[in-house]
């Protein structure tokens, strides 16, 4: 089992994806298109950073107030890895797989299938370049995603009688 808290594994490394909420939260909004994973993995936290950046540069055009894009998933699970030395002379070196633990080199978010790894909201005039955004951010990660739309329902106004 892998380590998911740092308390228990000193020198782990603090996640690379710097936000995970870019853009205005707002009632506005008319559609939510969600990248949906279709397989289970771990996706790396510079791989999840990778994709916010991409599909966040496709959405820049929108300005500020025109969208709300969210990472979904948390990398929590600390991934480690045995050092080996490959040059000659190594044999000398090295110890092989005995006490082979190894040390905090990332961190990782595993997927499941059907789980949302991005979340992004748009209006209605929007929804073309949302997609694309998605489908750059698609492209970063080591897994295969779906793009799901699905229109937020609204409320009826209240009515003063």
């Amino acid at each position: 089992m892998s380590y998911t808290s740092k308390y228990f594994a000193p020198g782990a490394p603090n996640s690379k994806v710097a936000r995970f909420t870019t853009g205005k939260a707002s009632p506005d909004y008319d559609f939510i298109i969600n990248l949906v994973s279709k397989g289970r993995v771990q996706i790396r936290h510079n791989a999840l950073e990778a994709a916010r950046v991409a599909a966040n540069k496709k959405l820049v055009t929108l300005g500020e107030e025109g969208y709300l894009l969210t990472v979904k998933t948390y990398p929590h699970e600390i991934l480690r890895e045995n050092k080996m030395i490959a040059t000659a002379g190594a044999d000398r070196l090295q110890e092989g797989m005995r006490k082979a633990f190894g040390k905090p080199i990332g961190l990782a978010a595993r997927v499941h299938i059907g789980t949302t790894i991005l979340e992004l909201q748009v209006k209605t005039a929007d929804l073309a370049k949302g997609k694309a955004a998605l489908h750059a951010a698609k492209a970063k990660l080591g897994v295969l995603t779906d793009v799901k739309v699905e229109e937020i329902q609204k409320a009826p106004a209240l009515t003063a009688a």
